[in-house]
């Protein structure tokens, strides 16, 4: 499933639509594609011409490399005071004996457990606790970072801060600042969903809004702090619905040029309340890959991650468009797993991923957080 045209083949070819032809000149040209041009894309591009063009755009940007970071994840619990239908890993706090609820010296054993091993982030993130509060996580934040102060501290997505600052009376100015000040560095990119009112009133309509996580996160690049985006896909949203979301982010980046990069999420089925619904199929995640490298034209990095994916999938994404395969992850993340994804373990070692890019004619390349490079592995390639 690797594109087969180039996207100079492409723009030669007579027997395309006009339309799609259209759009193939204005990405060759660099020029920025409409919402309009975007729900065509998912309308009519089949996946060699959104592949031709996705893989053109990241041949520019980053040619043959390709990113991963050492990280590892805490989660502190899986209760949550919210009840997303499509959520497979949350508890109700009223079950909360059916989750898990770590204490702070629970977490903090976990980041010992890497003391002396080459890891560059923490990524912090679990449910909504009641208990868990603005207070705590900053206390946990700060004994993190007076342990391991060069260990780059990612955490919480909008959906908890929004719960944790409302809970505090404080602003989300006031919020945001007392968490750097405790050691926080950037965010994470989750709870984003879709923004959409039509499908998060559906999906999620008890926690934060589509308008809240964006303030958020424009907070956080007030502040002088990067952040990541998500967009959840594959369910009861149409594709205006994620044109829209895309061109929210993109509308942002513009304003802040605070994000890392953007992430696909594809739903997952098992064992939630929206477990009706098909996933879509291997053909619509690579269009998905491909059409958000052509339309988020100020979102250098795009993610696929590969734990949720599988390492086959995530590994055929390199061919449309995607420059980014997340980390080394230990086997501490549930999120996904409890949702029914590929990897049910996800781990995997640096040789494993080096080896995983390389089969595909990529560059493997090591990266901190913020996208510096620490470590090209050209001599692997054959």
């Amino acid at each position: 499933m690797i594109p087969a045209s180039s996207i100079e083949t492409v723009l030669k070819d007579t027997s395309l639509d006009k339309s799609l032809l259209a759009i193939a000149e204005k990405v060759y040209s660099k020029q920025r594609l409409t919402e309009e041009e975007g729900v065509l894309l998912f309308e009519k591009g089949e996946l060699g011409f959104v592949g031709a063009l996705a893989n053109h755009i990241a041949q520019d940007l980053h040619r043959n490399k390709v990113y991963f970071n050492r990280n590892f994840h805490i989660e502190p619990t899986n209760v949550c005071v919210f009840t997303c239908n499509f959520c497979s890993y949350s508890r109700q706090y009223k079950h909360r004996d059916d989750g898990w609820e770590m204490s702070m010296e629970q977490m903090l054993d976990i980041v010992r457990k890497y003391d002396g091993q080459p890891v560059t982030e923490v990524h912090i993130v679990g449910g909504v606790h009641p208990k868990m509060n603005l207070e705590f996580f900053c206390e946990l934040v700060s004994k993190i970072r007076e342990h391991r102060p060069g260990l780059h501290i990612k955490g919480f997505t909008a959906v908890e801060l929004d719960y944790m600052f409302r809970k505090a009376k404080l602003t989300t100015e006031e919020g945001m600042q007392k968490l750097k000040d405790a050691g926080l560095q950037s965010l994470p990119g989750g709870g984003a969903e879709i923004f959409h009112p039509d499908v998060r009133n559906i999906i999620c309509a008890d926690k934060v809004d589509g308008d809240g996580w964006l303030y958020i996160h424009e907070t956080a690049h007030k502040l002088g702090m990067h952040t990541n985006a998500t967009m959840l896909y594959g369910h009861i949203e149409k594709y205006e619905h994620r044109v829209d979301h895309m061109s929210r982010l993109r509308a942002l980046q513009d304003k802040t040029h605070g994000f890392n990069c953007f992430i696909p999420l594809k739903f997952r089925n098992k064992d939630n309340d929206m477990s009706h619904i098909s996933e879509v199929s291997i053909i619509e995640d690579l269009r998905m890959y491909a059409i958000a490298r052509v339309f988020m034209d100020n979102f250098r990095n795009l993610k696929a991650y590969w734990p949720m994916l599988g390492r086959q999938t995530a590994q055929l994404t390199l061919s449309f468009g995607v420059n980014d395969l997340d980390g080394t992850i230990d086997d501490t993340t549930k999120i996904y797993s409890m949702a029914g994804s590929e990897e049910q373990t996800p781990a995997m070692s640096t040789e494993d991923l080096c080896d995983l890019i390389t089969t595909v004619g990529k560059i493997p390349v090591e990266r901190d957080t913020l996208y510096n490079e620490l470590k090209v592995y050209e001599e692997t390639v054959a």
